[in-house]
């Protein structure tokens, strides 16, 4: 009964990294483009795997492109 639990334990920890890990990227790409950390922090908790995609699709940001 405790190896049932303890494969329950190790796959909720591995999904953990990827949440996290999916967390950072959003935030990273986010910032990168402009549109600051936070939005990319939080979009990327709601919704994990499918948010750094769209933040890799997003256009810059206007201002952003003024600057370089």
């Amino acid at each position: 009964m405790t190896v049932c639990f303890a494969f329950i334990g190790a796959k909720a920890l591995y999904m953990l990294f990827i949440w996290l890990a999916s967390a950072m990227a959003g935030s990273y790409l986010s910032g990168r483009k402009g549109y600051g950390e936070k939005p990319g922090l939080a979009s990327s908790l709601l919704v994990p795997v499918l948010a750094p995609l769209v933040w890799l699709l997003l256009p810059k940001r206007a201002s952003e492109r003024r600057r370089r």
